[in-house]
This record gives C-alpha cells, sequence and structure tokens, in this order.
C-alpha cells in the first residue's frame, strides 16, 4: 500500500477535495489566509469522513495544484483565443473560482449562470 506525498490522487478523492473546497465556509477561510494549515487540517478532516486518508499537506498540494493549472490554462487560453488543452476536473475549479454554485446532481455550472454571474432562479424551474 503505498502512502505519502507521492500517493496518487483518484478521481472520487479529487471530487471530494473539490466538493468540500465549494463549501462557502472553507472558501471565506481560504479567502485571502496566508497561513492555512488549520483550513487544510479541516478538509482533511472532512475527507477521513468520506473515507478518504490524506493529511492536511497533501490536501494543500492539490488544491494549490488544481489552482495552478486552471489558472495556466486560462492564461494559455486567452492568450491563444481558443482551448488547445484540457483540464481534468475544469468545470467544477471553474465554477468555484468564479464563485458559481455546484449543483448537487450537476458538476457543471449553468451556461446562463457563468455569463450574467449570478444564478436565475427561472433556469433552475427548466
Amino acid at each position: 500500500n503505498d502512502t505519502g506525498a507521492g500517493k496518487h490522487w483518484s478521481d472520487n478523492e479529487v471530487r471530494a477535495l473539490i466538493n468540500i473546497w465549494a463549501d462557502e465556509k472553507i472558501q471565506q477561510m481560504l479567502e485571502g489566509a496566508t497561513r492555512n494549515k488549520e483550513i487544510f487540517e479541516e478538509i482533511a478532516r472532512r475527507l477521513m469522513k468520506r473515507g478518504i486518508d490524506r493529511d492536511w499537506k497533501q490536501c494543500r498540494t492539490k488544491y494549490k495544484n488544481l489552482k495552478y493549472e486552471y489558472r495556466a490554462l486560462q492564461k494559455e487560453n486567452e492568450h491563444l483565443g481558443n482551448p488547445r488543452r484540457k483540464m481534468r476536473f475544469y468545470d467544477e475549479v471553474d465554477c468555484i473560482l468564479r464563485r458559481q454554485p455546484l449543483g448537487p446532481s450537476s458538476w457543471g455550472c449553468e451556461s446562463s449562470s457563468l455569463l450574467s454571474g449570478t444564478k436565475n432562479f427561472s433556469d433552475e424551474i427548466k
């Protein structure tokens, strides 16, 4: 059984991390925090409740890598005009960083809410 910082994250583990990261309280804590060990300890505790054994450093590293890859892709896409490269979990990270709510049943943001920047109640009825 391989453990430690180099242990590969499964898709389910990344989804769980993103789901916790999407929590409004976690986002507020992360915003502007420079000393964030306690925040990532909380994220690691929440992952443990879901049966995922990751320490706070692994969580912080994965979070930073997802953000870095997302931002690098954003820059590249702005520069090139059309996306040439794809990133796993791009839509989920995009929702969080654009402060869009993640739907409980779907992992993507509604395109209309992305364009307007607000959640439209009439979109939920459709």
